[in-house]
C-alpha cells in the first residue's frame, strides 16, 4: 500500500462529465489499496472569468480581495469531485486551503507556502476516505486567504506530498508527459521516460508549461517523485526524479521557448559604481523579476544596459525605468516585445564541450541573429526575433537529434 497524492488541472475537470471521469480514475487508484489525497484546480476558464470580473470592477483590484474572489473556483471543483466520488460509493471529503491550514506568507496573488498541517490530513486518512483539497490557495498567519499564483495547484500538490512523505505525486494534465519540445511545433517530439529535477526546473522556468516552477523546487528539496501523465489515457507519463548517472549520457534533453518576454535597453548609461544598483533595485522592490542582463563595453564613460522581463510586467518595468533614466542621467530607454527566448537543456552539458558552439552554428546557418545569451551548467538560452521562434526550435531539435526518428535510427 502506498500514499499517493494526485493533482488534476483545470482541463481535467472542465465539465461535469470530465469530473465524473476523474472520480472513476481516483476510485481505481483507491481500489488498489492506496491511501489517497487529491488536489484539484478550478474548472478550465473559471479563474480567468473571475479575474476578468475583478478587473471590470476596478482597474487595480485590491490584492487581498482579489485573492478572496479568485480562490473560489477551486471550492466549486472540489465539492463537485467529492460528490462524484461519493456517487460511486466511496467516502470523500473536501477541504479548502484554510481548513487544513496551508500556511503561506502574505504576498497576495503570489504567496509562498510556509507550512502545512499534515497531522490533520493524516488523521482524515485514518478513516479510509479520499481527501479532496483545493489547490492554488492557502491562508496567512493573520487569517487572510491567499493564492499561490497561476499554476499554483502543482505547488500545492507537491507541498502536500512532501509534508505527508508520500510515495509519489501524480500530476494529471492534458498532455501525456514531458516532451523533448512542443509537439505542436515538432511532430517528432519524443516523450521522455524520466527527467531530473534540475532539467525540469530549467525547462519549466524557460517556457515549458507542463509543471509549475515552484512545484519542481519543492519536489527537489524534499525528494518527492513526480509522475506527469495524462488524465485522458492510461499510458505511463514522465517521471521527474533525482538525477542518476544514465541521465548524463544524454547531452541535451529538451528544447524550450518562451514568447512571454520583453527586452528593455537603457541607452548611454553613465559607467560608474552604483549605477546597476540604481537600475535594478526599484525593479526588485516592485517584485519584477529580471531574467537576462547584458552590459555593453564602456565607451567614453557610457554604456548600454539591456535586460529582459516577463511581458506581463514589461509595462510596469518601463514606467519604473523611465524614472530611473532621468535620475541617473541616461539618454533613452527602448522596448522590444517581439522577442523569444529559445533554450536547450540537459545535465549532459556538464561533461560535454562544444555544445554552445554547435547551438550557435545551427542558428547562424538558418540566418537567425542572436541578441542575448545566457548560460548555466545545464542550459544555454538565446534571445532572438520572435518571427524565428518555430524555425529555431525545429532547427535545434534536429541538431541535437532529439526526435523519435533520430532515436529509432540509432
Amino acid at each position: 500500500m502506498a500514499l499517493v497524492v494526485q493533482k488534476y488541472g483545470g482541463t481535467s475537470v472542465a465539465t461535469l462529465d470530465k469530473i465524473r471521469d476523474v472520480a472513476k480514475k481516483v476510485v481505481e487508484t483507491k481500489e488498489t489499496g492506496n491511501d489517497l489525497v487529491v488536489v484539484v484546480s478550478a474548472m478550465a476558464g473559471e479563474t480567468d472569468r473571475l479575474i476578468d470580473l475583478a478587473h471590470q470592477i476596478a482597474d487595480k483590484p485590491d490584492e487581498r480581495e482579489y485573492d478572496v474572489m479568485v480562490s473560489t473556483g477551486e471550492q466549486v471543483s472540489i465539492a463537485l469531485l467529492s460528490m462524484a466520488i461519493q456517487a460511486l460509493g466511496y467516502r470523500a471529503v473536501s477541504f479548502l486551503g484554510f481548513q487544513i491550514k496551508i500556511i503561506t506568507d502574505s504576498e497576495f496573488t503570489q504567496a509562498r507556502i510556509l507550512n502545512i498541517d499534515s497531522e490533520k490530513i493524516a488523521k482524515e486518512l485514518e478513516s479510509d476516505g479520499i481527501i479532496v483539497i483545493a489547490g492554488f490557495q492557502g491562508i496567512d498567519e493573520q487569517g487572510n486567504v491567499t493564492t499561490l499564483g497561476r499554476g499554483g495547484s502543482d505547488t500545492t500538490a507537491v507541498a502536500i506530498a512532501a509534508a505527508l512523505k508520500a510515495d509519489v505525486c501524480e500530476i494529471y494534465t492534458d498532455v501525456e508527459g514531458v516532451y523533448t519540445t512542443d509537439p505542436s511545433i515538432c511532430s517528432n517530439a519524443r516523450k521522455l521516460d524520466k527527467i531530473s529535477y534540475d532539467e525540469m526546473l530549467e525547462m519549466a522556468s524557460l517556457g515549458a508549461k507542463v509543471l509549475h516552477t515552484r512545484s519542481v523546487e519543492f519536489a527537489k528539496k524534499y525528494n518527492v517523485p513526480i509522475h506527469v501523465r495524462s488524465t485522458f489515457s492510461q499510458s505511463l507519463g514522465t517521471w521527474v526524479v533525482k538525477e542518476d548517472e544514465t541521465m548524463e549520457k544524454v547531452i541535451v534533453s529538451g528544447v524550450t521557448y518562451n514568447k512571454d518576454e520583453a527586452k528593455i535597453t537603457i541607452v548611454k548609461v553613465p559607467d560608474r559604481p552604483g549605477i546597476a544598483s540604481m537600475i535594478f533595485k526599484p525593479l526588485a522592490e516592485a517584485n519584477i523579476n529580471v531574467d537576462m542582463i547584458i552590459q555593453n563595453v564602456s565607451e567614453d564613460g557610457f554604456t548600454d544596459v539591456t535586460f529582459t522581463v516577463s511581458e506581463p510586467s514589461a509595462k510596469k518595468a518601463l514606467e519604473i525605468i523611465k524614472g530611473v533614466v532621468k535620475e541617473i542621467g541616461a539618454s533613452d530607454v527602448q522596448h522590444d516585445k517581439n522577442i523569444v527566448k529559445v533554450s536547450i537543456v540537459g545535465v549532459g552539458m556538464r561533461s560535454h564541450a562544444g555544445v554552445a558552439a554547435e547551438m550557435f552554428s545551427a542558428l547562424a546557418n538558418e540566418g537567425i541573429n542572436i541578441m542575448m545569451i545566457s548560460t548555466s551548467e545545464i542550459k544555454i538560452s538565446c534571445v532572438i526575433s520572435a518571427k524565428y521562434a518555430e524555425l529555431a526550435v525545429r532547427t535545434l531539435h534536429d541538431t541535437f537529434k532529439l526526435g523519435e526518428d533520430a532515436v529509432s535510427e540509432e
